[in-house]
Order: structure tokens, then C-alpha cells, then sequence
């Protein structure tokens, strides 16, 4: 069994290691899956390293429907930072369902973006690190329920067939470095090379 700071720990000494690639600083993409756990191991990675914002891509998303623009939303956050300028993005407020607040975001030694397309081709140039965290759909439909509740059910059927035909455009599985089970069965696996 691997624990979220455990497999966070791997990451960060993953991350460490290669040379920054957001400017000065290193961009960890934790992308897969509604509920497989991206969120618990953004949280873990942060609390391990102190100088790091976290992003989270549903904070990005225009709506349930808005996988399909989430890359170039990212992308307008990243490029910025990545010239070592704060980034920005509209926060968008899932309980009024409309775009808030603009939110800021410093250069800092770490940034995490963690959500489904957050390992998007889009920004790739600029991603340190991708991890691929997975479950079981049966369990991720249990998981999203039991967090937003049965009123959700039927956005959550949409949103698993929006992720797939996400996920099957960008490979972004194939392309992560490190491929985590977000049941913590299993340990973490660790690809080299291409």
C-alpha cells in the first residue's frame, strides 16, 4: 500500500530532480480521472513542500461542459508564469455557475496543477513532471457522489464520457511520468525513457 505522502515524497524527489521548466520553477501535473484521488495527492505534495500553489483545473473549466476549452484556459495561466510574470484565471464559481473572481498566482518553486486535462500537449514544454493518477470507475462514481451528491448523477455520466474522449485526444496516461493507483493498492509506477 502506498500512501498519498509517500507517493507525494516520490514525486517531489522526481521533480527535484530534473531541471526547472516553468521559468524558475517546476510545474508537477497531477491529471486523471474525476475522483481518482488527484486532489488528496495536490494536497499532500503542498504540504511536503512549502513554497508551492496549488492549482486546481475545475477552477478553470467553464461548467461541466468545459473540458474541451480547459487547455487553452491553462495554457493563458502558464505562459506568464513561465516568463516569470504572475499568472491569472477566473475562478469559476461552481455553486452560482458563472466565472467570479480573478485569481492570481505568484512564481513560486513549485506549481501544481492538479484536474482532468492537467497534463494537457497544450503546455507540455512547461510540464516538470506528469503523474496519471487512476481507479476503478465504480469506485470514482461512488467517490464523485458521495462528494456532490445523487443531484449530480446525471452531469456525473456526462462528465465521464466528456474525460474519455479528453483523455483518448491527449494520451496524456502514455506520456506521464509516473503512473499512481489512486486506491493506494499498488505503488506508484515509475517510467524512463519516452
Amino acid at each position: 500500500m502506498a500512501s498519498p505522502s509517500e507517493v507525494a515524497e516520490l514525486l517531489l524527489g522526481l521533480v527535484r530532480s530534473r531541471l526547472p521548466t516553468l521559468g524558475q520553477s517546476r510545474l508537477l501535473c497531477i491529471d486523471g480521472p474525476a475522483a481518482a484521488g488527484k486532489t488528496t495527492l495536490a494536497a499532500a505534495v503542498a504540504e511536503l513542500e512549502p513554497d508551492t500553489a496549488v492549482v486546481h483545473v475545475d477552477d478553470l473549466l467553464d461548467g461541466w461542459r468545459g473540458l474541451s476549452t480547459v487547455a487553452e484556459a491553462v495554457d493563458a495561466l502558464l505562459r506568464p508564469l513561465a516568463r516569470g510574470e504572475v499568472g491569472s484565471y477566473r475562478r469559476f464559481d461552481w455553486d452560482l455557475y458563472r466565472f467570479a473572481e480573478t485569481v492570481h498566482v505568484r512564481p513560486q518553486s513549485l506549481l501544481v496543477l492538479e484536474g482532468c486535462g492537467a497534463g494537457s500537449r497544450a503546455y507540455a514544454d512547461l510540464a516538470t513532471v506528469i503523474a496519471w493518477v487512476s481507479a476503478p470507475t465504480d469506485l470514482r462514481v461512488t467517490r464523485g457522489v458521495e462528494r456532490d451528491g445523487e443531484r449530480l448523477r446525471d452531469r456525473q455520466a456526462q462528465w465521464l464520457a466528456d474525460e474519455a474522449l479528453l483523455f483518448a485526444a491527449e494520451d496524456t496516461r502514455a506520456r506521464a511520468d509516473v503512473e499512481v493507483d489512486g486506491t493506494g493498492h499498488r505503488p506508484p509506477t515509475l517510467r524512463t525513457g519516452p
